[in-house]
């Protein structure tokens, strides 16, 4: 495997960056993500591989990879697959299935910001719900770039700012620390022109698909919220953060159950998601 060491002075090299990647690889440990995986949003990284149409043989990178709901997909159908992440404790769930099922991917802790990797290392770069979760978008969107080769396929799948996922986020941010300076929302990956302009002209073929997860898991919001308390790492921070507060967190509950409920309809959700796919130039 190649190796790359970043020697510009980037803000991944600050002590308050590392600081910061630190609380966030432990806010996803919290929990139990992969409850959320299995029980939600599996299908997606399937969806993903499905729409880039990785083929065999090829080189791929899945970056924030999590417990690799795209890395093992693209694995079954034959490629060379690194599945890279800030937490390793997710990446151990996903080499456990792995393992599990016979297929051989590399799992390596990585931050999506600074990637160990060398100039056109890969031809495929693809992330589902995962590199949109880091801080400092430009920087993301740069080595999502620059680790993919020339006429290699990239894409991206994340939430939308209007969706359930980022209302969710919408609905939290008032109960949450201040973000980070630099750092940009989520949901604004799910935003075609905010991608768009990520990506520059270093990409061709840019295409957008807007879709639905269809979600059948939950009765009613009250449901759902307890779900994402036990289970989801920025919910379970968000509460953490105001623990000490029972108003507050009284006001909190209402809020994520009223939302869900709005979004609920006969027991089905529908969140919506974006993908987005490009070759680079």
């Amino acid at each position: 495997m190649s190796s790359f060491t970043r020697t510009a002075d980037t803000v991944t090299a600050t002590d308050e960056d590392r600081a910061l990647k630190a609380k966030h690889a432990a806010m996803w440990a919290s929990g139990s993500y992969r409850t959320v995986v299995e029980h939600v949003v599996h299908p997606l990284g399937g969806i993903l591989v499905e729409t880039i149409d990785v083929q065999p043989g090829q080189r791929v990178l899945d970056v924030a990879a999590g417990t690799g709901t795209s890395a093992i997909p693209s694995a079954r159908r034959g490629a060379e697959v690194v599945a890279t992440d800030l937490t390793p404790e997710l990446l151990a769930v996903g080499r456990d299935a792995a393992e599990a099922e016979g297929l051989d991917l590399t799992w390596q802790t990585a931050d999506a910001e600074a990637l160990p990797f060398a100039d056109a290392d890969f031809d495929v770069v693809l992330s589902s719900i995962g590199v949109m979760f880091a801080p400092h978008h430009e920087l993301a969107a740069d080595e999502l770039v620059r680790v993919c080769r020339p006429g290699g396929s990239i894409g991206v799948l994340s939430w939308t700012p209007n969706g359930f996922i980022g209302e969710l986020f919408a609905t939290m941010k008032p109960f949450a620390p201040p973000p980070p300076a630099g750092a940009s929302p989520a949901p604004l990956w799910g935003d075609v022109d905010h991608v768009r302009t990520l990506f520059g002209d270093r990409v061709e073929g840019f295409v957008a698909h807007q879709q639905g997860l269809r979600v059948d898991r939950f009765d009613d919001g009250a449901q759902l919220r307890d779900f994402f308390k036990a289970n989801y790492g920025p919910t379970i921070a968000v509460y953490r953060f105001i623990a000490d507060d029972p108003t507050r967190v009284a006001a909190l509950d209402a809020d994520i159950a009223a939302l869900a409920d709005r979004f609920c309809h006969d027991g089905i959700m529908s969140w919506e998601y974006v993908i987005v796919t490009a070759k680079r130039r």
